[in-house]
């Protein structure tokens, strides 16, 4: 078994403000990927204004970086959605849909006071390490 790996890629936003933290770690034949923004990569200003265009970003950087560890958001195992508003709830569950498919991760979903950059939604994940 392999030990604790680094997993980093350019197509999705490097730690936040250089912050002490990884995109993902990859251990035990699962990653960990750590609280993802709606940030493009190399970008420091928001995809956009609406929850779903953050949605959508954030999900491009959880897919850049399973593909970089060698998954896929097919093995999305759990996701915690952290939302800046809950009325924003149904809105977020449409956009996030269209990334978890048919047999979607198990998932919790909490409003906090608020988050980095006045993002309305932060995500993080754990797959299975294909």
């Amino acid at each position: 078994m392999k030990g604790k790996q680094v997993v980093r890629t350019e197509a999705a936003p490097a730690p936040f403000q250089g912050a002490p933290y990884n995109q993902a770690i990859s251990a035990g034949g699962l990653v960990f990927i750590s609280g993802q923004l709606g940030l493009a990569p190399g970008e420091t200003t928001l995809e956009g204004k609406s929850i779903e265009a953050q949605t959508r970003q954030v999900f491009e950087n959880i897919k850049a970086i399973l593909e970089e560890a060698g998954s896929g958001l097919g093995s999305l195992l759990k996701t915690t959605v952290f939302l800046a508003d809950l009325a924003d709830f149904t809105a977020m569950n449409n956009a996030y849909s269209e990334y978890v498919g048919s047999a979607p991760p198990a998932r919790a979903t909490v409003q906090v006071a608020a988050l980095p950059s006045g993002a309305l939604v932060e995500i993080d994940a754990v797959a299975l390490a294909r």
